[in-house]
């Protein structure tokens, strides 16, 4: 005998959600910036079997639960391959000369009469180079701040200019994992986010841009650049380092404006940085190796390592050797361990029809796109102050908010392209947040002091209602039949 679901009620489907968010904030103020690195999981796992349980009164079987995580999880099967192969591609990129040549050639742009505008665009260099902002403000960031001390100016201004172009560059690496998140809640692929993204993206550093220039050019006094040289010292005593390089990301570039799909185009990518570190870096590869002199089995070991697990370039100096460093594929599995659990998630509740009932709630004060996309950079948002995690911030949202872009005939990268612009750069406007609560440690400046000079991390989400409400390059698909 067929059996009929129930519908459940709002109050509800919010016990799951409420659930989560409470386990997220025990594991923030317990393991602080690590709770991304397992705890967090847990929290998706633990909601995930709590909203399976409440599913019985709702007449659901367990089969048709595990199929709805098992379709969920199938869904984001793609993402999970590409971020594999960026972590490949991004040891080769290491190895090869490729990331260090952009850090040592972006730090050159530096010159004190417009430090705060070279600030910015150095920490985006570096962040798109290493697809971290976390990475940047550590190493670069830390430089960079010394340097503006030098120059008189307030912390929290050079911290503004520092993590404005760490979470530009954050947000357009496709080395970076929520830029990879994103696309794979939203139902969409990573380069056709990147691109899509940047029409929000672009307007945003570049008022932010404006800013600093303006702001920069009143500041007198010359800046002692000495740390600067200090970090292309320590590069340029392990790599060869030359223009050629650029010919890598070039020929990455130039494959994805052909259209190509992504992972063929990454695993390119990850051979050519292979193929020149074999040209360019011998000495680095037989170092690597524990090798005296290269030797095909040396090289072979370099490479592959690089491909498969950590590589950690020491130059002497800590904080460039921290720079210098990349985890390959290995590097990559505690965000493809975060998006299973979150699939996992978002397979129950989205089965049960939970999230669409709440989702459906606040759907229904947004008619229009416009109201939409700020309903969803709304959540996001919430989810940062609640969750205190950029990672659920993008994750919940994009679960509730899917079916109901596609059900309004919206393409998908409009929903990840709101996911990064309100959900990854607001997290470190928020001080209990982990995002937040480790730039202000690194940086030495606490988050409200920084936070008014973060201009790109302010704009993003006003930007991104702003072309939703002016209806902007909002990309349509035929809506699903009603059949």
């Amino acid at each position: 005998m067929e059996h009929t679901h129930k519908k459940p009620s709002l109050g509800f489907s919010l016990i799951p959600i409420i659930f989560l968010v409470l386990l997220l904030a025990t594991n923030v103020y317990i393991y602080d910036e690590d709770s991304s690195y397992g705890p967090n999981q847990m929290a998706l796992l633990f909601a995930a079997a709590l909203g399976a349980v409440m599913s019985l009164p709702l007449n659901y079987k367990f089969d048709e639960i595990l199929d709805g995580i098992v379709k969920s999880i199938s869904s984001a099967l793609g993402a999970i391959l590409i971020l594999l192969m960026i972590g490949s591609l991004a040891g080769t990129w290491l190895i090869s000369g490729v990331v260090p040549a952009m850090i040592y050639y972006g730090l050159d742009i530096l010159n004190p009469t417009i430090f705060l505008l070279a600030a910015c665009i150095v920490s985006a260099i570096v962040s798109i180079a290493t697809g971290s902002s976390w990475s940047t403000s550590a190493t670069i960031g830390i430089a960079l701040m010394g340097i503006g001390q030098a120059l008189g100016i307030s912390p929290g201004v050079v911290a503004g200019a520092v993590i404005s172009g760490a979470y530009f560059g954050d947000k357009m690496s496709p080395l970076s994992d929520t830029t990879n998140l994103a696309p794979a809640m939203a139902g969409t692929d990573l380069f056709t986010h990147i691109k899509y993204m940047a029409k929000t993206t672009v307007p945003s550093i570049s008022i932010t841009l404006v800013i600093f220039l303006i702001w920069g050019l009143s500041i007198e006094g010359k800046g002692d650049l000495g740390n600067v040289e200090v970090v292309q010292t320590a590069i340029d005593s392990k790599f060869n380092i030359n223009l050629w390089l650029f010919l890598v990301p070039a020929a990455v570039i130039f494959l994805i404006v052909k259209k190509m799909p992504a992972l063929p185009a990454l695993f390119i990518g990850t051979l050519m940085g292979a193929l020149f570190a074999l040209i360019f870096q011998q000495d680095l590869l037989a170092e690597l190796a524990g090798s005296s002199q290269i030797t095909l089995e040396s090289a072979y070991q370099s490479v592959l390592t690089a491909m498969f697990t950590d590589v950690q370039i020491v130059t002497g100096d800590v904080a460039v050797d921290k720079l210098l460093s990349s985890g390959g594929m290995y590097g990559m599995l505690y965000t493809v361990w975060l998006i299973i659990c979150a699939m996992v998630f978002g397979g129950v509740m989205e089965h049960n029809g939970m999230l669409k009932c709440i989702a459906g709630h606040i759907i229904q004060l947004a008619h229009s796109t416009g109201s939409l996309v700020a309903a969803t950079a709304g959540t996001c948002i919430t989810f940062n102050l609640t969750a205190s995690d950029q990672y659920i911030a993008i994750v919940v949202p994009g679960r509730m908010y899917r079916q109901e872009f596609r059900e309004r005939g919206l393409a998908p990268e409009n929903l990840s392209r709101t996911l990064e612009d309100s959900g990854t750069v607001t997290s470190v406007l928020i001080p209990w947040n982990t995002c937040g609560a480790y730039q202000s440690s690194v940086l030495g400046v606490a988050t409200l002091s920084y936070l008014p000079f973060c201009f790109f991390n302010i704009i993003s989400p006003f930007m991104t209602i702003f072309f939703a409400y002016a209806n902007i390059k909002i990309k349509r698909i035929e809506k699903p039949s009603e059949s």
